[in-house]
C-alpha cells in the first residue's frame, strides 16, 4: 500500500474520486479566498535545513512523552466536526487507529458519533474537544459523559467565536442538517462506496449534542444547537472549566502571545497553536510562523502543541524544530479514511512514520525531541 500511496497527497486524489463533491469541499476548503490555507502550506515550504553527515549507524526512536503519558508516535488525530460526512463511520476507524498506534484521538463535540461509542474503542487514548455550551447544566452533563466514557483530556476550542462562511462548501451544496437534495443524491449515486457506508451508518447527525435540543424537527434542531453551543468562550468561562474538569485541560486555537499568557495564568495544561487550518479567518498568518511567538512567551510554563497545515513527516519535524512538543493532523487522517476506508487511518500513520524516520535519519537525529537543537538554513557568505 505504501508503494501505491506513499504520501498524503496521493490519498487526496483517491479520496476526491470516492466521495461526493460536498464532502470533499467540506474536508479540503478554507474560508474566504482560502489564502490562509495556502499560506500555511507556503510557510512550511520556506523552512529549510542544511544537514551534516557521517554520523555512523543510527536508530530512530519516535516515542515521545506528553502530559505525563508516553505515545508511540509524536502526533495525534485532531478533532474534526461532521467527520462522518467525509466517510460514514470515520470516527470508529480513527479511534481504532489511535488504539493500534498508541496516539491520541480527539473526538469533536460536533462529530457524528458519541463519546459513549468512541471511548471504548480508543480507550486511554481518548481526548474530547469541547464547543462550549451556553447552559451550565448541559456543560456539566456533557463533561460527565466524556469522563464516564474514558476521555481523560479535554480540548477547548477558542477560535470559533462565530461560524465561518466556508463559501466553497456552500457552492457545493452543503446544508445543515444534510438534506436529500437532487445534488446530494447524485453525489451518492456517483460514489457507490460512500453510499454503502451511508446505508450502514445513516446520514451524518451530530449525535453527541442532538439530545440537548428540545425540537424534534431536523432544521430547528440545528438552529437550536447553533445558538446553544459555541460563541460564549471567555476567560471566566475557561476558569470555570478549569475548576470543573479534573483531567488535562488544553486550549486550542490561540495564536497571540497575550492570549497564551492569560491561558497559562488560568492553569491550562497545554496550548495548541492553530489557525483552524485556515477555515475560520482568511487573513490570519500561518500557524507555523506564530508558533515561535507562543513558545517564546510561555514555552517554559506550559506544553506547546501545534496544528494546521501538517501534511507529512517532514512538516512534523519542522513543527518540533520551531518549538512544538506534540503535533496534530485533522485533514490528513480524514483524507486517508475517505480514500481507503477502514485501512485509511492506519495507512496515514504508516506514511507519516516512514517519512519521519527517513528525514530524521537524513538530518542525523535519532529522536524527534532533539530536533529543537537544529537551526533552519539561512544563506551566509563564507569569509
Amino acid at each position: 500500500m505504501l508503494e501505491k500511496y506513499p504520501a498524503i497527497t496521493d490519498l487526496e486524489k483517491k479520496a476526491k474520486s470516492r466521495i461526493p463533491e460536498v464532502a470533499w469541499a467540506y474536508l479540503s476548503s478554507g474560508t474566504g479566498d482560502e489564502l490562509a490555507v495556502s499560506r500555511n502550506r507556503e510557510a512550511f515550504n520556506q523552512i529549510q535545513y542544511n544537514p551534516t553527515f557521517m554520523h555512523g549507524e543510527q536508530t530512530v526512536d519516535l516515542k515521545t512523552t506528553v502530559l505525563g503519558r508516553e505515545y508511540n508516535l509524536p502526533f495525534g488525530i485532531a478533532p474534526v466536526g461532521l467527520s462522518g460526512l467525509m466517510w460514514p463511520g470515520a470516527e470508529m476507524i480513527l479511534a481504532q487507529t489511535a488504539k493500534d498506534y498508541n496516539i491520541p484521538y480527539c473526538l469533536s463535540t460536533v462529530a457524528t458519533q458519541t463519546p459513549e461509542t468512541i471511548g471504548p474503542i480508543s480507550q486511554e487514548n481518548s481526548w474530547f474537544q469541547l464547543y462550549t455550551p451556553r447552559k451550565k447544566e448541559i456543560r456539566t452533563h456533557l463533561l460527565a459523559r466524556a469522563k464516564t466514557s474514558g476521555f481523560n483530556t479535554l480540548i477547548v476550542t477558542a477560535d470559533v467565536p462565530y461560524p465561518s462562511r466556508r463559501e466553497r462548501t456552500k457552492r457545493a451544496g452543503l446544508r445543515t442538517p444534510p438534506k436529500l437534495t437532487a445534488k446530494f443524491l447524485w453525489g451518492g449515486i456517483s460514489n457507490p462506496a460512500w453510499t454503502r457506508q451511508v446505508m450502514k451508518h445513516g446520514l451524518p447527525k451530530l449525535k453527541t449534542v442532538i439530545q440537548y435540543a428540545e425540537s424534534k424537527q431536523a432544521t430547528k434542531v440545528f438552529e437550536e444547537l447553533r445558538k446553544g453551543f459555541g460563541g460564549t468562550l471567555s476567560w471566566d468561562y475557561l476558569k470555570e472549566l478549569r475548576e470543573e474538569w479534573k483531567g488535562n485541560l488544553i486550549i486550542k486555537g490561540l495564536t497571540h502571545p497575550n492570549d497564551a499568557e492569560r491561558a497559562v495564568q488560568i492553569g491550562v495544561d497545554a496550548i495548541i497553536v492553530s489557525n483552524h487550518g485556515g477555515r475560520q479567518f482568511d487573513a490570519v498568518p500561518p500557524s507555523i510562523k506564530l508558533l515561535p511567538l507562543i513558545v517564546d512567551a510561555v514555552g517554559d510554563k506550559t506544553c506547546i502543541m501545534f496544528d494546521s497545515g501538517i501534511n507529512s513527516g517532514l512538516d512534523i519535524i519542522k513543527a518540533y524544530q520551531q518549538g512544538a512538543q506534540f503535533v496534530f493532523l485533522g485533514r490528513g487522517f480524514l483524507t486517508g479514511v475517505a480514500a481507503l476506508g477502514a485501512q485509511g487511518g492506519n495507512h496515514v500513520c504508516e506514511v507519516l512514520k516512514e517519512d519521519l524516520r527517513a528525514n530524521l535519519m537524513q538530518l542525523g537525529i535519532e529522536n524527534i525531541n532533539d530536533i529543537k537543537n537544529l537551526t533552519p538554513f539561512q544563506p551566509t557568505r563564507h569569509a
